[in-house]
């Protein structure tokens, strides 16, 4: 019991000492910039109605899909331990050969370009 209440009283110091030791010494200078609200890269103070490129939402949903390939293929491994492994392995290289086909038809066409 007695080590439990040491364990505790420290780290409470601990906590307070460096919760007062960063507000000593943090530097407190607010300027414009700082203070003002950042979104996706563009300038809050302009226009709100100003239109951008549709390429933003390509390559987000581009890096969802390929995060989300990555996510189905990671139990991959443990598929080795299957009555049928060459079942979902035959699987998961259809699922890798239509995500690259995919990829593929995509780069081909010019979607990946940023710039024009």
């Amino acid at each position: 019991m007695n080590m439990i209440s040491f364990m505790i009283a420290s780290s409470l110091t601990l906590s307070i000492l460096l919760t007062a030791l960063n507000f000593w010494l943090a530097q407190m200078n607010p300027d414009s910039e700082k203070l003002s609200p950042y979104e996706c890269g563009f300038d809050p103070l302009g226009t709100a109605r100003l239109p951008f490129s549709i390429r933003f939402f390509l390559v987000a949903i581009l890096f969802l899909l390929f995060d989300l390939e990555i996510a189905l293929l990671l139990p991959l491994p443990w598929a080795m331990q299957l009555q049928s492994p060459t079942m979902t392995l035959t699987w998961a290289s259809v699922l890798i050969l239509l995500l690259t086909l995919g990829l593929v038809h995509e780069w081909a066409q010019g979607g990946l370009e940023w710039a024009e």
